[in-house]
């Protein structure tokens, strides 16, 4: 199986569509999608639509997902992520306010080989930056690969014979990371529309059980176009300023 993987795209719609292209055109046979989709971005109700279009196999909620649709307050939001929060659950049209609201909490196992959460897998909204909760998580997961997103950060975890490694984001446009047998890997494919590794391209991954890889993918987009819709729309001008830089 091939799985598209996108995660935090934050209604970033030319991301999104940017992303999809790419992945069309490599191929693959179904998609996850590991949360927050919205939040940030000035799209929310067309990038809802188009994953809503694409009939995830399995998707779980991100933070800013829950917030938006008003399951939580925007408690430890700083106040440019609280401002895009109230303005995202304004013009979220209802229907999607509740599609989002019964989105699932992770980690959810998708197949013999893959499972996926938003922050990882022993706490929803928890952040995996170190080894220490990396090792954690890898120990909770129960698949051979742990897919997660949250820090929109690229990574790469491997645990095999004892041995822990980390490979960290990397300026190349494809990379590949191959499964070991009896190894364990927590993956995070970086942000589809919101880098913050310092690189602003948008970010996906391409996981092929069969073959045992995840294939990793930074591809550009107009993200003058993104910029123009955040500022048009009133959101806070620094979230159209940080998509060119990644940060």
């Amino acid at each position: 199986m091939r799985y598209l993987v996108l995660t935090d795209i934050h209604a970033n719609l030319e991301a999104l569509e940017t992303c999809l292209v790419d992945a069309t055109g490599r191929g693959f046979a179904e998609t996850l999608v590991l949360g927050d989709l919205v939040g940030y971005g000035a799209d929310p109700n067309a990038v809802v639509e188009r994953i809503q279009s694409l009939h995830p196999t399995a998707i779980v909620r991100g933070n800013h997902d829950k917030v938006a649709c008003g399951l939580e307050q925007a408690e430890g939001f700083n106040a440019v992520a609280k401002s895009a929060a109230k303005w995202t659950l304004d013009v979220l049209k209802p229907a999607y306010r509740q599609w989002l609201a019964a989105l699932p909490e992770g980690p959810i196992d998708v197949d013999d080989t893959v499972e996926i959460c938003h922050g990882s897998p022993f706490d929803e909204d928890a952040y995996i930056f170190d080894e220490l909760d990396a090792v954690r998580a890898l120990k909770v997961s129960n698949r051979p690969l742990c897919l997660f997103g949250h820090t929109h950060y690229p990574v790469t975890f491997e645990l095999s014979n004892d041995a822990f490694d980390t490979v960290g984001s990397t300026a190349a446009a494809q990379t590949q990371v191959q499964m070991t047998p009896g190894g364990k890997y927590l993956i995070n494919p970086g942000s589809v529309g919101q880098p913050r590794d310092g690189d602003p391209r948008a970010a996906y991954a391409i996981v092929d059980t069969n073959a045992r890889r995840v294939e990793l993918y930074r591809i550009r987009y107009a993200v003058e176009e993104a910029q123009t819709k955040v500022i048009n729309a009133g959101l806070p001008d620094v979230l159209a300023q940080r998509l060119a830089v990644g940060r």
